[in-house]
């Protein structure tokens, strides 16, 4: 985009080339003076090299690195990030504190004593590398004895890199557990920026999902809602935002798809843009369909490495007493860019978009200076093919399946793996795969395909050694089935999505999801809506009947009651009919849960009040997805034998009860639910 001002990765390597090519034209031009000068002036009209890159530690309480096109300020020894700045202009909130506009930190638990959020403040800075091309600096904070119950029992090291020519900079941290640590519970870890609420009100974090955004000052002077983050807009600085909700988690994303998102000074008469580009998500958690937070309201960028959103705290990071630990969370890269153009102020978007694109073709960097982080030349490589036979179908192939390496574990455990790396990638049309740059260490290879129930896990620990490529040819995956489907609601994707999404109470709505019928689920207050569609009576679906895009809600709610304020439990029906029944059989309900939060699922056949109910897993669930505006949680699958004398020719119903209701949030999402008929016998 050559309106944008920015300067490309390849400019250092550029001037070097043009520098060749001179000294090039000037030998092959002695023989001709006229050729040598038309030449030398082509030569000449290139662009200056960019300016070296510069560290200057002159205030002994501040450290800056600048290399002509951005400068980064940062607070000695503690690593906090005063000021970013293209220009004169500093892109962070002045008006805070230096430890409250660029910081890195830490939630954790001291093991029973409750949760504690910790800004990372480092006690010693030195230079890892220091040159015209690059300068790397780190601010680490080594735990000690006399810390312990105050501060996270981890080593933590904050990088930064700046390199010539870039038009941003480099983040990473290291955790290190060196032997003798205590125990510790870690629930979030991430780096923040809060950027100049004064310029900064554009928010863009895919192409569908960007606008002007309302302030931290509208959030203020709003009505807090019944869920803590959101807050209805009553008396904003723009009258467009009267009557509409803001919550930070209306702007969640899977991890798959947080790659890129910031905002733009859209304002101004040259709009300026800042991004966090994550080329990788190998150093998050949980897997490509962890979802997480992005950018909100502050204005807040945000890059989440691990967090109990969408989840809870089955993927907390738990280290028992004296377990050792290392990791890279990064890099990151933040890059600005500018446009003269007010008008044009939509295109540094899709300039990120591409300067991201960059980022992944040079992933792994190889001027990283921790020798925890891997280069390039000691990663390895898998490479296979991924096939699916349910039952006694023929074997196809698994067609666009997600396939990854994470630690060792049971089948689906990535979901909820927190400590190591993951690498996911997702299969051609013919199952082939190609999972690249893994770092050296013992792994599982875990599959899911969508349209398939459960979770597929290689036999085998794969050893990934520098340099490997490793070929496991041709795997097939056996999905969970019983015998052959009689009946099946949704589709085994790990979602709720293709399931009946209400349209929004107009008193709460955000305008930016109203005519986006991908993501109406983010809309707020949703659980409510159920009661008000389902006044007196729950949800009943008629298998050959009913549809499900249209008929069966995304989530099972609780039922409010308004005259006094409570909630009650909620019992949908499935009714179907049986030929024949099969004595001495043995049917399978197959039921796949997108999300639960706080439930209680109870199951019972043709006899709504049996007790115990025919099947419950007691309390499941802490992710949260209803109150946050999800379409998926931790996804969970139940199989569930089912007694020829349990059902009967005929009319059958089959309740399923969400019988814990103490308030509006606890509920569960159906991913995929099917009936299959007696057992039937695999080639």
């Amino acid at each position: 985009m050559r309106a944008v001002t920015q300067v490309r990765k390849q400019v250092s390597f550029q001037w070097w080339f043009r520098v060749a090519v001179q000294f090039s034209l000037i030998s092959l031009c002695a023989c001709s003076d006229s050729y040598e000068r038309i030449s030398l002036r082509k030569v000449l009209k290139q662009p200056s090299p960019p300016p070296p890159v510069k560290l200057n530690t002159e205030n002994p309480h501040q450290v800056v690195i600048a290399n002509g096109f951005v400068s980064l300020n940062l607070s000695n020894p503690e690593g906090y990030i005063i000021g970013i700045y293209k220009g004169n202009r500093n892109v962070l909130e002045d008006k805070n504190g230096k430890e409250d506009r660029g910081y890195f930190d830490v939630v954790w638990n001291n093991v029973g004593k409750g949760g504690m959020f910790e800004r990372i403040h480092g006690t010693k800075y030195s230079v890892i590398v220091a040159n015209d091309n690059i300068v790397e600096i780190s601010f680490l904070r080594a735990w000690e004895a006399s810390m312990k119950g105050s501060r996270v029992p981890i080593n933590i090291d904050q990088r930064y890199i700046l390199r010539r020519g870039d038009s941003g900079f480099y983040s990473y941290t290291v955790f290190d557990r060196p032997k003798g640590f205590p125990a510790v519970e870690i629930y979030q870890i991430r780096t923040v920026f809060k950027l100049d609420e004064d310029r900064f009100h554009y928010m863009a974090i895919s192409d569908t999902r960007q606008r002007h955004m309302p302030t931290e000052a509208d959030r203020a002077s709003g009505q807090r809602l019944a869920y803590p983050e959101a807050v209805l807009l009553t008396h904003p600085s723009d009258e467009d935002f009267v009557g509409e909700v803001d919550d930070k988690y209306q702007y969640s994303s899977d991890n798959k798809d947080i790659t890129v998102h910031g905002w733009i000074t859209h304002d101004d008469l040259a709009p300026e843009g800042f991004w966090v580009i994550t080329p990788s998500n190998e150093f998050r958690h949980a897997g490509p369909m962890k979802q997480d937070l992005t950018s909100h309201v502050g204005p807040t960028t945000l890059s989440m490495f691990v967090s109990t959103h969408y989840a809870g705290k089955e993927v907390a990071m738990i280290f028992g007493e004296g377990e050792t630990y290392k990791k890279v969370f990064g890099p990151i890269f933040v890059y600005l860019n500018s446009i003269p153009n007010k008008a044009q102020f939509r295109s540094l978007w899709s300039d990120a978009v591409e300067q991201l694109s960059n980022e992944v073709r040079i992933w792994p960097y190889d001027f990283v200076g921790s020798k925890d982080f891997f280069p390039p030349n000691q990663r390895g490589t898998v490479v296979g093919q991924l096939q699916v036979q349910d039952g006694v179908g023929k074997v196809q192939s698994a067609n666009n399946a997600y396939v990854g390496l994470a630690l060792p574990g049971v089948a689906g455990s990535w979901q909820q793996e927190s400590k190591g790396y993951q690498f996911w990638t997702q299969t051609d049309k013919n199952g082939y795969f190609l999972i690249k740059n893994i770092v050296p260490g013992e792994y599982n290879l875990y599959a899911w395909v969508a349209g398939f129930i459960g979770d597929y896990k290689y036999t085998n620990t794969i050893t990934i050694k520098p340099g490997d490529k490793i070929d496991l040819n041709s795997l097939v995956y056996n999905p969970p089935r019983n015998g052959l489907t009689l009946w099946e609601i949704g589709i085994p994707d790990r979602s709720a999505a293709e399931f009946y999404v209400p349209d929004p109470n107009k008193k709460f709505a955000n305008r930016l999801f109203l005519n986006d019928t991908q993501d109406k689920f983010r809309q707020y207050g949703l659980w409510a809506r159920y009661t008000e569609l389902y006044p007196k009576y729950d949800l009943v679906y008629t298998v050959g009947v009913s549809d499900y895009h249209k008929d069966w809600f995304y989530a099972q709610f609780t039922r409010s009651t308004s005259e006094i304020k409570t909630y009650l439990p909620t019992t949908w029906q499935i009714q179907f009919e049986l030929n024949n029944t099969i004595i001495n059989g043995n049917y399978t309900l197959q039921i796949s849960l997108a999300a639960a939060n706080g439930a209680r699922l109870e199951v019972r056949f043709n006899n709504p009040n049996v007790e115990p109910p025919h099947f419950s897993k007691g309390l499941i669930g802490e992710d949260n997805a209803i109150a946050r505006h999800g379409i998926h949680g931790l996804c969970r699958l139940y199989t569930i034998v089912v007694g020829s004398k349990q059902l009967v020719k005929g009319k059958n119903i089959i309740y399923l009860k969400q019988s814990k209701a103490t308030g509006p949030f606890e509920g569960v999402m159906y991913d995929y639910i099917r009936l299959e008929s007696p057992s039937i016998k695999k080639n």
